[in-house]
């Protein structure tokens, strides 16, 4: 790392907190760059602001930004449906929330995405491979193997492709990602899945005295999710729980926990729910660019497919 301030010894303290590219410094906050090196709030600045000058980090305009978007990369759900309500699939560079009662298809389409990011880009792909932040103990490598069967690729090569860990408390789930940075380029990640993204924060922070800590916490990790996102061009894919507010009469009494906090970072909420037998309704709730909409698809024994 060649940043004017920056010694042998801050930059393997950096290195440490997974500060390895000047992208995620430039991105970083004065006081969190400060506390992982253990460096004054200046000194930190100024090494902000070096990494922003050598990335020419500023102003632009509006069509050069377009010009960067059309390069934006889509993996595809396995249902045309789903594909369609999102633009052509889960986007890079963005978080992607499906949240929804129990049984409703959210660790389906992680699995599902899982093993479509391997596929090359003619088929929907990114070639690239998957980490799964599992903090349920829902991943099953047996149903990868059997969506991995239902688009003719070899489950086995498949399964090595997806890098797993099992997240044991909020401490370790924030832990875990802060890892990746160590390896997402090295592996060629290019999904990141947290399934689900604030289960350990609900049972962690009981009471409405730890709300607030409960939701500075949670939104600390959802920016780092999107820094991460934004520095390596990864989709991030995180599936929510759900609460039933009983003060609701009229309507759909059903709402993600995490309150605003989760509910400003993605930029694509799903709204997931059962229909009879196997087929599920997916309803686009938020996007900074979609319409609203709903898709119908179905989850069978080789995967999610259209009805």
């Amino acid at each position: 790392m060649d940043l004017p301030g920056v010694g042998p010894a801050i930059a393997k303290k950096l290195a440490e907190s997974g500060y390895r590219r000047i992208e995620s410094i430039a991105v970083a906050s004065i006081q969190e760059l400060s506390k992982v090196a253990d460096i004054g709030t200046t000194t930190a600045q100024k090494i902000i602001e070096e990494a922003r000058k050598a990335l020419e980090i500023g102003f632009e305009t509006a069509d050069d930004i377009f010009k960067r978007r059309q390069n934006v990369g889509r993996i595809t759900t396995s249902s045309k449906n789903l594909d369609a309500l999102l633009g052509g699939g889960a986007e890079t560079q963005s978080i992607t929330e499906a949240y929804g009662e129990y049984r409703t298809g959210k660790t389906q389409i992680g699995h599902q995405l899982s093993v479509n990011v391997q596929l090359p880009a003619e088929k929907g792909g990114l070639e690239g491979t998957a980490l799964y932040v599992d903090c349920e103990g829902t991943f099953r490598p047996e149903r990868i193997y059997q969506m991995a069967l239902g688009q003719n690729l070899d489950p086995n090569k498949v399964l090595k492709n997806i890098i797993v860990a099992r997240a044991y408390n909020s401490d370790h789930q924030i832990l875990l990602v802060q890892q990746s940075e160590e390896f997402i380029d090295e592996k060629k990640i290019k999904l990141v899945v947290i399934d689900s993204i604030a289960g350990h924060f609900r049972a962690e922070y009981i009471g409405r005295e730890r709300l607030a800590e409960r939701q500075q916490k949670l939104n600390r990790h959802l920016h780092a999710l999107q820094r991460l996102a934004d520095i390596h061009g990864v989709a991030v894919f995180v599936t929510n729980q759900v609460m039933s507010k009983p003060d609701v009469f009229f309507g759909d009494p059903t709402q993600p926990i995490g309150g605003h906090v989760l509910a400003h970072v993605p930029q694509t909420r799903l709204y997931l729910r059962r229909s009879k037998g196997n087929i599920r309704i997916c309803r686009l709730v938020d996007s900074s660019y979609l319409p609203e909409g709903e898709a119908v698809f179905v989850i069978t024994e080789e995967g999610i497919k259209d009805q």
